[in-house]
């Protein structure tokens, strides 16, 4: 147990201190949130992925399952909004796209050391390509193909895969300054997820509560499934499983405030969720470790 704490205390330490960094100076994080997503993120995906020694076909069946565990969520979630009278539109994105990002990368790195980092990217790569896509057209019933290639974490991404496949040697020097940007962008992702934690209410805390449940307890049963089915074992089973625990990302209650899709509810589902999650991933890592 004091492995599993020894993991999650620095991602949470990290939340916590920009939450009460928040409450006391609110800080205007738009600026350093930007560069995260087209500096540091892009950075980041980029060094991963054109390392020397990745190997994009290793990472193929964990792709797929990922993909199975953010898609199939929503499918598990759609019957449940039903049945309680909300709105899909509000409940099913934050069951399906996770913080893969700001608490997946660090608890993959913090968990199972650099050496994951690769994997956990794949995973954080398709449920935020799948956000971008399938979460967006979900709330506003389009898709733009073309906006979604001028987005530098695709650029990045496209790039490293370019790399990787043509085994392109980077120069040292420049790799390297590409790698320290990029590792500005984890302990900025935990940071800013503090800070964007104190804007959320509880109005609708009942909706908040049934999601805080749904998430982890339907992600990590299709990861299982997705492991039993592609006889995946080892560290990308692990990661997987961990993927399938992750709580609501941030980044849904964005979306439904900037769509204005009953934003006050999403936002109880993603506090709720991450609120939870201080719960559920150290009870997940334990059980994995």
């Amino acid at each position: 147990m004091i492995e599993v704490l020894s993991i999650v205390f620095p991602v949470f330490a990290i939340v916590l201190a920009g939450y009460l960094y928040s409450r006391r100076y609110a800080p205007d994080m738009v600026a350093a949130n930007q560069l995260n997503l087209e500096v540091f993120t892009p950075a980041l995906i980029f060094s991963v992925l054109a390392a020397e020694g990745f190997d994009l076909g290793e990472y193929r069946d964990l792709a797929l399952a990922g993909a199975w565990v953010v898609l199939g969520s929503g499918l598990l979630a759609w019957p449940i909004a039903r049945f309680a009278g909300w709105s899909p539109r509000a409940f099913v994105p934050p069951m399906m796209f996770s913080n893969s990002g700001n608490m997946g990368l660090p608890l993959a790195l913090f968990a199972f050391g650099e050496a994951a980092l690769p994997a956990a990217m794949i995973l954080f790569l398709v449920e935020n390509t799948l956000h971008f896509t399938v979460g967006n057209a979900m709330l506003v019933r389009r898709i733009h193909p073309l906006a979604l290639l001028r987005m530098p974490m695709l650029i990045a991404t496209l790039a490293g895969i370019g790399v990787s496949l043509g085994s392109v040697p980077v120069p040292g020097p420049l790799y390297q300054a590409i790698e320290l940007l990029g590792q500005i962008a984890i302990p900025l992702m935990l940071f800013s997820l503090g800070v964007r934690l104190t804007s959320i209410s509880l109005t609708d805390w009942r909706i908040g509560t049934v999601g805080a449940a749904v998430a982890p307890l339907s992600g990590v049963l299709l990861a299982g499934l997705a492991v039993s089915a592609l006889q995946m074992s080892g560290q990308q089973a692990a990661q997987l499983i961990l993927f399938g625990a992750l709580p609501p990302a941030v980044l849904n209650y964005l979306f439904a405030e900037r769509y204005n899709v009953a934003p006050n509810q999403v936002a109880a589902i993603v506090l709720l969720g991450n609120l939870a999650s201080l719960v559920v991933l150290p009870l997940v890592l334990y059980i994995l470790l």
